[in-house]
């Protein structure tokens, strides 16, 4: 059982898990400030507990995403305006961040079977 939870959640890096880690929890604070204030009323426990659950498992399907782009686009590099690379960005983030709960065991798995 120990070999099953550390060749899958501790497959990441700390730093990779940290970093992404971090961007996942900020989201999650601006939509969480973003619902309480448009609404005005208490957010419902299954909402909170969907922002940890997708907060906890961004960094699995972060890096799902980077795989599959990095796969695609090889060792290309893109030199893109700041004007446009933020707003893609951000699109890219709230949609892993979003649909992590789904993304993310596909990245477990591949980090399993690749640790072990």
């Amino acid at each position: 059982m120990h070999s099953l939870l550390a060749n899958t959640f501790g497959g990441l890096s700390v730093h990779y898990y940290f970093r992404q880690f971090l961007f996942g929890l900020g989201l999650s604070v601006c939509l969480y400030f973003l619902v309480t204030r448009a609404s005005g009323e208490v957010v419902p426990l299954f909402a909170v507990l969907f922002f940890v659950i997708n907060t906890l498992l961004y960094p699995y399907a972060r890096f799902v995403y980077e795989q599959i782009v990095g796969y695609i686009m090889g060792d290309n590099v893109f030199f893109l305006p700041l004007i446009i690379m933020l707003p893609v960005k951000f699109f890219t983030i709230l949609m892993c961040w979003s649909w992590a709960v789904f993304i993310a065991p596909f990245g477990l798995a591949y980090l399993y079977f690749y640790h072990r």
